[in-house]
């Protein structure tokens, strides 16, 4: 296997736009991408690569061929958008070659599965991939085609026997639970803030997967307002020995930023820091457990200046083997290019000046009464026997 990291990018996937004034701002793409130029990170321990876009017998081994079929009817004439497929929303409006973009983050996923696999590099990013919220047969939540479960069902594809999936966006990775509810190759795993109070009202405990697949779905719903301590806490309960018991020969992970606590449509509090912590966990996972096959995508974040392009420069320093130092200052030329871009002031640093701590949930024992602690105890009671562990 090559010691290589591949970043996925082509420039045109910012043409993935649901217009003026939705959340879910291509510039946010564009800012991470400069970074990544302004660390020089593209200049030796990043192989930056183009995929293809993904086509449709590709797109067909998780999106069935009808709505496959409207997207491009949408894509080609927004005024055509079914709302029976989710097109046309205010969540997923309609836009002109909305086909083509979804289909080229969808290709730079799957691409990147494809290099890992075959050991064309060890690890491989797509930050903007992750679009995890996208279904067989619709849209939703920002995602059109969901290109997370295009990864994983490439890898099942090549031959794969086991990937494990574990997202950590603030929203449910409910997508690719749904295309691999019944399937016990997928392990998922799903750390977002509580159903009760965040779209898209999935991710309870109780959902653990699908006749012949029980305990291959694992979902830990998380308090509103739960910060870095808990963040970590909750990742360290229950990820490691999940993946520990399943043996993964792929991990892929999704890093949706909006767990962040400027992040405008969510209610948790973690910092920049935690969410570094958190992909040098993943990356060391991947080591620990899948011979260090990592294939890291992007997800959500909102907070396009502040937070996203810092959280996945660091992500992709991290696949790169040249991990960022918090302090570091962040390079001047980018901050011009934030202000010209978007007027707003670029952070100073890569970092919230924040050093995350979190005791271990089976050494330092856990709180009956704290609800952080309820959230991870419900979760292993509910998956952990199906592995063989000890809840």
């Amino acid at each position: 296997m090559s010691g290589r990291a591949q970043l996925m990018w082509d420039e045109a996937v910012t043409g993935y736009d649901f217009g003026s004034g939705h959340p879910m701002d291509p510039v946010r793409l564009a800012l991470t991408m400069r970074l990544v130029e302004a660390f020089e990170l593209d200049r030796g321990p990043l192989e930056v690569v183009a995929a293809k876009p993904a086509g449709d017998s590709t797109l067909r081994l998780v999106h069935r061929e009808d709505y496959i079929a409207a997207v491009r009817r949408a894509s080609a004439d927004p005024a055509a958008a079914d709302l029976s497929y989710g097109l046309g929303t205010a969540d997923d409006p309609a836009f002109a070659g909305m086909h083509e973009a979804s289909a080229l983050i969808a290709g730079q996923s799957v691409g990147a599965a494809e290099a890992v696999w075959r050991g064309d590099a060890a690890h491989a990013v797509n930050f903007a991939g992750g679009l995890h919220h996208g279904m067989p047969g619709g849209a939703s939540g920002f995602c059109i085609y969901n290109d997370a479960s295009l990864a994983i069902a490439r890898l099942l594809e090549l031959g794969a026997e086991r990937v494990a999936y574990v997202d950590v966006d603030v929203h449910h990775g409910d997508g690719v639970q749904a295309t691999f509810w019944e399937d016990p190759r997928v392990l998922t795993i799903s750390l977002h803030e509580h159903p009760r109070t965040l779209f898209p009202q999935t991710g309870w405990p109780e959902e653990t997967g699908g006749e012949g697949a029980e305990g291959t779905a694992a979902n830990v719903a998380l308090p509103a307002g739960t910060g870095d301590e808990g963040w970590l806490r909750a990742f360290h309960a229950v990820v490691p020995e999940l993946l520990a018991a399943f043996r993964p020969q792929v991990i892929v992970t999704q890093h949706g930023a909006d767990t962040h606590f400027e992040d405008p449509l969510a209610h948790l509090a973690v910092s920049l820091d935690a969410q570094r912590a958190v992909a040098e966990a993943c990356h060391d996972l991947a080591h620990q457990y899948a011979d260090g096959r990592w294939v890291a995508l992007g997800g959500g974040g909102y907070a396009v200046v502040d937070v996203v392009p810092r959280s996945w420069t660091h992500l992709a320093a991290i696949a790169a083997g040249r991990p960022i130092d918090p302090a570091a200052m962040v390079p001047e030329h980018w901050r011009h290019e934030v202000f010209r871009r978007t007027r707003q002031l670029a952070p100073h640093r890569m970092t919230d000046g924040r050093t995350p701590q979190w005791r271990d949930f089976v050494d330092d024992g856990y709180d009956p009464a704290d609800r952080l602690d309820q959230a991870v105890l419900a979760t292993r009671r509910a998956v952990f026997p199906s592995h063989g562990l000890l809840p």
